[in-house]
């Protein structure tokens, strides 16, 4: 019990490392998918808690205060939406893992379940912005490109756009849970063995250059606008035109401005109040969590170089495993 305890104490501070920074190792291979892969790696650890906590449910809740504790003091201007995200996966989490096993189809659900409100999150933040209006955008684009090509459909290009891109988040979810069941038996079938490794603290500041999330907005605003705006001014035709673009335009940026400057800051506040309070209860969780911080970094980078002779998929896969077992297994040196 009490090693299985150090165990589930490792796996939070794995989960809060993968919240607060881990992201960024996968943020140098500019992939269009970090946030599934980091949001992929959530599941995991939120599966492992539950595989060797006997109290699912209190153990991946109190692991969840901890990882959004340790997210507010490291990455105190993450949006609201980032915190109801891991909220979602953790609690949904809870609930699979306290009624049925992981050995079922538990763990492909809650990859389903949490891809498909990843991806529902980002359709209602594009509907609340822009209104109906997007949606009329790209019906518009999809009739004038069917005129061009002959093609003569009732379909709406909304109702076929949407539908494919929640059908690969559900498809990719439900891939995410076999693969995180075949990691898990992985690690279950390794020898639990204690894993030793000189590591020193790396003290230089690694500065990486990052577009701040503040401009990458403006940049998504500014060309969803102009896509929309062509639509209704070029191939709207005449019953559209400027009005209704300069309609959109002014609604997003009010709507945008309300998000940033009120409703935002005031809900993250409300959960950073929420944090703080719980924050003297788990002060050495959090301050031992931290602490490992550093071996951390540099186990996952020795297992990187460790697993150099597999290729693809399958040094993903034990990169992922063993990276997890050596961290779990890690004694730190005044142990």
């Amino acid at each position: 019990m009490k090693n299985n305890k150090s165990i589930i104490e490792k796996l939070t501070a794995l989960w809060a490392l993968n919240e607060s920074g881990l992201g960024g190792f996968l943020h140098v291979f500019n992939s269009p998918f970090t946030g599934l892969i980091v949001g992929g790696v959530s599941i995991l650890l939120i599966s492992l808690i539950a595989y060797y906590a006997e109290n699912k449910w209190q153990a991946i809740l109190k692991a969840l205060v901890i990882v959004l504790i340790i997210k507010m003091a490291v990455s105190p201007y993450s949006p609201f939406g980032a915190y109801v995200a891991v909220s979602f996966q953790a609690v949904l989490g809870a609930v699979l893992f306290s009624n049925f096993s992981w050995k079922g189809a538990t763990i492909m659900v809650l990859g389903m379940m949490t891809f498909l409100e990843s991806a529902l999150q980002k359709l209602l933040i594009l509907t609340i912005v822009y209104g109906t209006n997007l949606w009329e955008a790209i019906d518009i684009y999809g009739a004038w490109v069917q005129k061009k090509l002959n093609f003569v459909s009732e379909t709406s290009t909304t109702s076929v756009l949407v539908t494919t891109y929640l059908l690969v988040y559900g498809i990719c979810g439900i891939l995410a849970g076999i693969f995180i069941k075949n990691t898990i038996k992985i690690i279950s079938n390794k020898k639990e063995t204690d894993f030793y490794l000189h590591l020193e603290t790396d003290k230089r500041d690694k500065k990486t250059k990052k577009v701040a999330f503040k401009t990458k907005v403006i940049w998504v605003w500014l060309g969803t606008v102009a896509v929309m705006v062509l639509a209704f001014s070029i191939f709207g035709g005449p019953l559209l035109g400027w009005q209704k673009a300069i309609y959109i335009v002014l609604r997003s940026y009010l709507i945008l401005m309300l998000w940033y400057l009120v409703i935002g800051p005031f809900l993250l506040k409300v959960v950073q109040k929420y944090l703080r309070k719980k924050e003297s209860k788990y002060q050495e969780d959090i301050a031992n969590a931290m602490d490992l911080f550093p071996y951390f970094r540099q186990i996952i980078a020795f297992t990187w170089k460790d697993t150099k002779h597999l290729k693809g998929y399958t040094r993903f896969q034990y990169f992922m495993a063993n990276s997890i077992s050596n961290c779990i297994h890690f004694k730190v040196p005044s142990e």
